[in-house]
């Protein structure tokens, strides 16, 4: 997933806790689907970067390569530049593109 795409902030907003846990009805429910979100997309954002610095990996021992590598300062900078997992996790929790079911409360139902 392309995460620059995403109309998510790239600072700090402050956000009306009680709106954001109208779902759940719970703030810590919404605050552990939003965290575990954030985990999932820390994860896909690390895979990708290693891959991508991968392709330019030089394994020779010239330290003027190493320090010039300009392919490499463009990617990492790229990756900077991207919103925070947690700030995007949070949009896609307010859009509602979070698929999340709690367990214990379908047993619940069940019952």
């Amino acid at each position: 997933m392309d995460y620059k795409k995403t109309n998510a902030p790239a600072t700090t907003v402050t956000r009306d806790m009680m709106e954001l846990c109208s779902d759940t009805g719970n703030v810590y429910e919404t605050v552990a689907i939003i965290g575990k979100r954030s985990n999932q997309i820390s994860v896909e954002i690390k895979n990708d970067l290693s891959k991508k610095l991968a392709e330019f990996a030089s394994y020779s021992d010239n330290m003027e390569e190493v320090f010039e590598n300009r392919e490499q300062i463009e990617i990492s900078r790229y990756y900077e530049k991207l919103p925070k997992p947690t700030l995007i996790a949070t949009q896609e929790y307010v859009e509602g593109k979070i698929y999340y079911r709690n367990p214990s409360k379908e047993k619940e139902k069940l019952q």
